[in-house]
């Protein structure tokens, strides 16, 4: 089961992992923010930032 979740949170581009989705500069590695339409955010600590237009 770790190894499904783990492959929707990133890809394997020339051997090396590469994330898909942000992580928190708060929390650290391991803690991934929600992308929404206007902001990612995250949901451990809900640190958010907004997206630029």
């Amino acid at each position: 089961m770790a190894a499904k979740a783990a492959a929707k949170k990133a890809s394997v581009k020339k051997g090396d992992a590469v994330g898909k989705k942000p992580v928190c500069p708060k929390c650290g590695p391991g803690v991934y923010m929600a992308t929404h339409k206007d902001r990612v955010s995250c949901g451990k600590c809900g640190y958010t930032e907004f997206k630029k237009e």
